[in-house]
């Protein structure tokens, strides 16, 4: 799909209870005060018209992306199921995999990042902070380098926390900015290369393990070694 462009929906998984899908970026995950394009509601036309349903259609959101960042997401398509998949989520049994271009050669190979964030509402922003802060919450990812491109660092990164623009923060703090990021001082004009590339989770009432995958066509990915390991 192209960023910023919804007309055809991107449907990786359908039933009764779920809906898989992608998410492009510069496309809200729900509708805000701009009253821009938002994927939710996308989500819920797309269900009305396929089963040419009357009235309000509920479609379930259980977690986000950043408006700047695309991937794979999961709605519900009852209440029962939303209920299950927001259970999931907070015992961290769904799996979100992310895939990004630090700005710079990070040269250790893995690890753990744990700070505490605060989220300014007004600014719209998050930074780190003092654990002792007033309103901070640890946020925690595991990263793995995957390969360099130019001056560039490819990461696989899991979160084991979902605070708000969390990735974009702590790789900022350590002095890797994601390339792209206009938000958290790497002004290029490119698209922020951060991307949600895999999904896994419990089907919320068969208990199946689901596990879908979408790989960004990004410059720096197409190396088949790098996207072998991802």
């Amino acid at each position: 799909m192209v960023a910023g462009k919804m007309n055809k929906l991107n449907v990786l998984y359908e039933d009764n209870h779920i809906i898989v899908v992608e998410k492009s970026p510069n496309i809200l995950s729900q509708s805000d005060i701009t009253g821009d394009e938002d994927l939710l509601t996308i989500v819920k036309k797309y269900i009305k018209d396929k089963y040419n349903k009357p009235g309000n259609v509920y479609v379930g959101l259980v977690h986000r992306l950043d408006r700047m960042v695309g991937g794979i997401m999961v709605f519900a398509k009852t209440s029962k199921a939303a209920k299950r998949l927001n259970e999931q989520i907070k015992n961290n049994v769904i799996k979100k995999t992310y895939v990004a271009v630090l700005d710079g050669i990070l040269s250790k190979k893995e690890g753990t990042l744990v700070d505490y964030l605060y989220k300014d509402e007004k600014l719209r922003i998050s930074k780190v902070v003092d654990k002792n802060f007033k309103g901070a919450k640890k946020a925690e990812l595991n990263y793995e380098v995957i390969g360099y491109y130019n001056d560039r660092t490819i990461v696989k990164i899991n979160l084991i926390t979902g605070r708000y623009n969390q990735i974009r923060v702590q790789f900022k703090n350590i002095g890797y900015p994601l390339y792209g990021d206009q938000k958290y001082g790497n002004k290029n004009n490119e698209l922020i290369r951060l991307y949600a590339y895999k999904l896994e989770l419990l089907h919320p009432i068969t208990k199946e393990v689901l596990t879908y995958k979408l790989i960004p066509s990004w410059e720096e990915l197409k190396n088949e070694t790098i996207i072998h390991r991802l």
